[in-house]
């Protein structure tokens, strides 16, 4: 397989220069069959500049405003869907009266006009914006997520000719935040902007080489070709080049996230700061006798389509287990998969918001929110471990997880029958999925305090401080504490319980 460089070399010949199979199957020393394969792909999921050819082609003169209708309005199309030399020249012959020139002729114009057409801008962006050229940039502003501060970026894409601009909210500034922000607002839009332009981040651009050229992340090109937008990027330190979405990050965060946003989910909280950039482009266009939202239907004319298949914005990744069935990304963040995998490796799919550890058919173990920020983090769920050991309490005192168990859970083990433990587990295991760990663990606590032991008193006990109706637990030394109602067999989790023993009511 050849990597995303040599295939981003191979369309970009074909599709913007206009060299013919033959001529990219010598220059990149790969048979035509794989240039044929690669020309064909629209779906990402998983250069030389050659020099202009400059010849007058006097008998083609009277075709070449023609020629350069096609090949211009070929800039709204998919780069698949573009005219080639060839299909120049058999349109020329069956369409337009008293053609004789060559198809050497021909080709020769086509390839040299579209070098010209589609060859890199090396300098700052002109005064006069084109329609459906966008800018792509990062902002900073906090904002809190169910009451807890973080330090956000928001992605910024804003269209120079109208002045429109659209805006996406993240916890971090990775390739996930950026792609799936761009998804989402292409998606809103209906179309891809042609153009774009990028600052020479690191998320991007691995390295910046001579005469402007850059190196690309491998995610990054699949994600440029699958869309077949051209990737413009500013020249080191000048940042001005793109002064319009510079501007536009400003805007956005006095307009739109002040005071300091509060939201509950930031996936829906994302879809209104959509609702909210479109409703902003009612307001009259600062240089031009029109609103913003007049002008930007120009921008959305020029728009490419989307592509036929969504794009898979995450990353996958494989990672080292622990002895107690965790994993570490990066130095400061720790996520929880099963003592199942205890040693061993898994694949991980890592979101803007997720990270999902993944078992060996693909399917998720569990789901994380991730985490950001460079303090010390665990992000952990205790249902898979509970679920194993209950299977096999036997090698519960063999492993790490019994050393990570919370305090009262430990203690409360330690009580039981070791021919008990495993149904204690599988007890356990349902409060946790009915009210959640830490309300499995309070149940627990109250239970080693009162010194119960039984499973059914602890079922009960957990539906009563779960419910509010159990009363205030006595701390003064040596005075009886209140006794707990008779237990009675009823309640969600006990029937949970019972049925998955098989029991029949």
């Amino acid at each position: 397989m050849l990597t995303m460089t040599k295939i981003d070399d191979i369309r970009k010949a074909f599709f913007e220069e206009g060299s013919s199979i033959s001529e990219i199957s010598r220059k990149e020393a790969t048979d035509r069959k794989t240039v044929r394969k690669y020309i064909a792909k629209y779906d990402f999921n998983v250069c030389e500049q050659k020099p202009i050819i400059k010849t007058e082609q006097p008998k083609l003169a009277p075709y070449k405003e023609t020629i350069d209708g096609w090949l211009e309005d070929d800039k709204k199309a998919k780069k698949k869907q573009r005219h080639t030399a060839k299909r120049i020249f058999d349109r020329l012959k069956q369409e337009v009266v008293g053609f004789e020139c060559s198809y050497r002729t021909t080709a020769a114009y086509v390839k040299a006009k579209k070098e010209n057409i589609y060859r890199s801008v090396k300098s700052a962006l002109p005064l006069e914006h084109k329609q459906g050229e966008a800018q792509v940039d990062f902002g900073s502003a906090d904002f809190y997520e169910n009451g807890r501060l973080y330090s956000g970026k928001y992605l910024n894409l804003s269209f120079p000719y109208s002045n429109a601009g659209y805006i996406q909210l993240f916890k971090g500034e990775n390739m996930e935040c950026m792609l799936e922000g761009l998804v989402a607002i292409f998606k809103r839009i209906g179309g891809v902007p042609q153009r774009l332009w990028f600052d020479n981040t690191s998320t991007i651009v691995t390295k910046v080489l001579k005469e402007g050229n850059r190196n690309l992340t491998d995610k990054f090109l699949r994600f440029k070709e699958h869309h077949g937008f051209t990737a413009v990027f500013c020249n080191p330190d000048a940042g001005n080049e793109k002064g319009n979405v510079e501007n536009k990050v400003g805007y956005h965060r006095r307009n739109i996230l002040v005071p300091i946003p509060e939201v509950k989910d930031l996936e829906i909280y994302n879809r209104s700061l959509l609702k909210k950039s479109e409703e902003d482009h009612n307001r009259e266009h600062y240089r031009y006798d029109q609103s913003i939202a007049e002008r930007h239907k120009e921008d959305i004319k020029e728009l490419l389509p989307l592509p036929t298949a969504e794009f898979d914005s995450a990353r996958y990744e494989i990672y080292c287990v622990n002895q107690c069935g965790k994993f570490n990304i990066g130095s400061a963040h720790t996520y929880s998969t099963s003592p199942k995998y205890a040693g061993g490796k898994i694949t991980v799919k890592i979101t803007s918001s997720q990270v999902i550890p993944m078992d060996e058919n693909q399917r998720a173990i569990t789901e994380h929110s991730r985490l950001y920020g460079n303090s010390k983090q665990e992000a952990m769920d205790w249902l898979p471990y509970l679920k194993l050991l209950s299977r096999c309490p036997a090698a519960l005192k063999y492993t790490g997880i019994y050393k990570i168990l919370p305090d009262p859970l430990q203690e409360y083990l330690e009580k039981q029958p070791k021919s008990e433990r495993g149904h204690v587990l599988k007890v356990i295991s349902c409060l946790t999925e009915n009210k959640g760990f830490e309300k499995a663990v309070e149940s627990v606590n109250e239970a080693v305090v009162r010194n119960i032991s039984g499973i059914d008193s602890l079922v009960t006990l957990h539906d009563y401080l779960n419910q509010n109706h159990i009363p205030e637990r006595m701390d003064i030394k040596g005075r009886k504490l209140p006794e707990l109602p008779p237990v009675m067999f009823y309640g969600e989790v006990y029937d949970s319980i019972m049925q998955s023993n098989g029991a029949k009511g």
